[in-house]
């Protein structure tokens, strides 16, 4: 199985841009499809992008569409969150998740604040 880190979180200005990077151990994260997720105090993790396995294109949400990319390096076995135009409601924790078949795994998180 796969353990995964997540890092690159901090406190933003609105517009400003951070990279999130999301480095697993034990597998390969080219071995499952990869995901990135938030939540915000009280709610459900929302999946905000999506990463089958190496060769097919990233699935986002319209809510990060145009201002988020998500990347992936096998070299350095992580994935990345490119988040551009960042807004006061970006704030929240970010996630990354490995999904194959049945299991999935998440890291521990990293949090993102965007504020004046």
């Amino acid at each position: 199985q796969v353990q995964l880190v997540e890092s690159g979180g901090g406190l933003v200005q609105p517009g400003g841009s951070l990279r999130l990077s999301c480095v697993g151990s034990g597998d390969t994260v080219s071995n499952y499809t990869m995901s990135w997720y938030r939540q915000d105090p009280g709610k459900e993790r929302a999946v905000l992008a999506v990463m089958p396995r190496p060769g097919t294109s990233v699935t986002y949400m319209n809510s990060v569409k145009g201002r988020f990319t998500m990347s992936r390096n096998n070299v350095e076995n992580a994935v990345y969150l490119q988040m551009n135009a960042l807004k006061p409601e970006d704030t929240a924790a970010y996630f990354c998740k490995a999904t194959r078949g049945m299991a999935e795994y998440w890291g521990q998180g990293t949090q993102v604040t965007v504020s004046s």
